[in-house]
């Protein structure tokens, strides 16, 4: 039998197989981060996965970054967050909601605040984004002052609350993938010369923070972290010091006792090999684009703990039962990922069995 489909202990919970939907942003909240009833359908469509990482959710109005992406700050998106956590549960699925702020990754068009973005320091990322009047350049962010930085681990600490107070099982805060956690990490991001910046102990604090208040407020074992070491994208470079910035990052990390690590994996297996060595608690490996058959590989060696899925996920509600039965996998529609209708959202056929 694949190994994933063994149960494992995940921070206070014990999750029926080793498989993992990844955080995917879908863009089908309402315009003010409430999510929606085709959200309920979509989570609960896939709740055999044995641990579902929700889309990236806002944690503050200045969070926001793309159109239509939920929160989870507001008594309507806790009211909203609550219909969906209900329904994965009463499918015996576990949901964890992922914070995510966008910090440069933002433009003022598809917020209803329509203000400035904000990031550790006033950098472009020379990059374009979708708006409602079509694809436009990212604009300078403002650089966040330092008390504004203790505010946002504040923002984080609340919106952490309000998932639980909204039936989530804990929370993932997305470290990765270039938005303001991982633009702490970039020189190519972050010139501070507070304690937010220079160094990589200095840049590597605003994460620790966070993840510290939210442990601190809904405990540890409901707390978990997700890193991309090494991504390139969207003017992030983390430069010669990047290895050796994760390095120290995980071992403090490691201290807090938090549910799981989640790796965004971009190569570096050295790293990911230092990374299972640094960290005692569960591991999440994603690997982008991971054939099928090499599904299980990760668990079997020992290197992860459990493999996270995103497109196979996203185009196969019954995920699980095609990896158990060996069915076919339906093909995602890259046309439907953002925005629109239950077209390409909760529409994918599953079997008959």
């Amino acid at each position: 039998m694949n190994p994933v489909f063994a149960p494992v202990h995940v921070g206070r919970y014990t999750l029926t197989n080793r498989l993992v939907m990844a955080p995917m942003t879908r863009s089908r909240a309402a315009f003010d981060g409430t999510p929606g009833e085709l959200s309920t359908e979509y989570y609960e469509q896939r709740a055999s996965l044995g641990l579902i990482v929700t889309e990236g959710t806002q944690p503050s109005d200045d969070g926001q970054g793309y159109l239509m992406t939920p929160g989870i700050y507001a008594p309507e998106h806790v009211a909203g967050w609550r219909k969906i956590t209900s329904a994965v549960h009463d499918k015996g699925g576990k949901i964890f909601i992922q914070l995510m702020h966008a910090g440069r990754m933002n433009h003022p068009d598809n917020t209803p605040h329509h203000r400035q973005g904000v990031a550790p320091s006033a950098i472009a990322p020379g990059a374009g984004m979708f708006t409602m009047a079509g694809m436009q350049d990212i604009p300078t962010p403002r650089a966040l002052t330092t008390e504004e930085v203790r505010q946002t681990v504040a923002d984080f600490r609340n919106a952490a609350r309000s998932a639980i107070e909204a039936g989530a099982d804990g929370i993932e805060i997305h470290g990765a993938n270039a938005y303001l956690v991982q633009q702490f990490f970039a020189p190519s991001a972050n010139t501070r010369t507070d304690e937010y910046g220079g160094s990589i102990e200095n840049r590597a604090r605003f994460a620790i923070e966070v993840a510290s208040a939210i442990a601190e407020e809904i405990g540890a074992d409901r707390t978990a972290i997700r890193l991309s070491p090494g991504t390139t994208i969207w003017g992030i470079d983390e430069g010669s010091e990047g290895s050796e910035l994760y390095r120290y990052l995980v071992a403090e990390l490691d201290k807090l006792g938090l549910a799981y690590l989640h790796i965004m994996h971009q190569g570096n297996e050295a790293l990911l090999t230092d990374i299972r060595q640094l960290w005692h608690q569960s591991l999440i490996v994603n690997r982008p684009g991971r054939p099928r058959e090499q599904i299980g590989i990760d668990v079997a060696s020992g290197l992860a703990d459990l493999e996270a899925y995103g497109q196979l996920v996203l185009a196969n509600p019954d995920f699980v039962a095609r990896l158990k039965t060996n069915a076919g996998m339906n093909a995602a529609d890259h046309k439907t990922y953002y925005g629109g209708t239950a077209e390409g959202y909760t529409d994918y056929p599953a079997l008959n069995l």
